[in-house]
């Protein structure tokens, strides 16, 4: 039915890289592994993963569904310290790289959100998110995951 997420199907080892305090200026970013797990549903219109941050004590998982009337992807993602679904990000992959927007929050402050999906190989991936509080005039990148496929 679609196959835009079929690169992310199986295990991989994730490379993290996170902003300390995001939206304040700051330029201190964080490092730490992860491990996440990956398949498909619906053929191919529905993709659902789990990651494991074993260091930071917790756990996440994101579930894209293909809106196939919209001829879109909905993301969403939920980790295990809050159990709370967040807003979704919609958008499309163009050549091989996938851009989704969407509102949220942050500390009180509306927000546009940005996650990106590129350098896409049958073994590595690179995810970015990014924040907007000025509508979309300036984005701050504030987590950055670098996927590599696990033998």
């Amino acid at each position: 039915m679609n196959s835009d997420f079929d690169f992310l199907h199986g295990s991989w080892d994730v490379v993290n890289r996170r902003l300390v305090n995001r939206l304040s200026g700051s330029d201190e970013w964080e490092e730490f592994p992860s491990v996440a797990v990956c398949h498909g549903f619906f053929e191919g219109a529905g993709i659902f993963d789990e990651i494991v941050f074993p260091t930071k004590g917790f756990r996440g998982a994101t579930l894209r569904i293909f809106d196939t009337q919209r001829e879109r992807w909905a993301i969403y993602w939920v980790n295990s310290e809050s159990g709370t679904l967040q807003a979704p990000v919609f958008g499309t992959f163009t050549d091989g790289k996938g851009v989704f927007y969407g509102d949220d929050f942050h500390e009180g402050t509306p927000i546009r959100m940005r996650f990106v999906w590129s350098e896409i190989t049958p073994v590595s991936a690179l995810w970015e998110q990014a924040f907007s509080a000025d509508g979309e005039k300036t984005w701050e990148t504030n987590w950055t995951m670098a996927h590599t496929r696990r033998a």
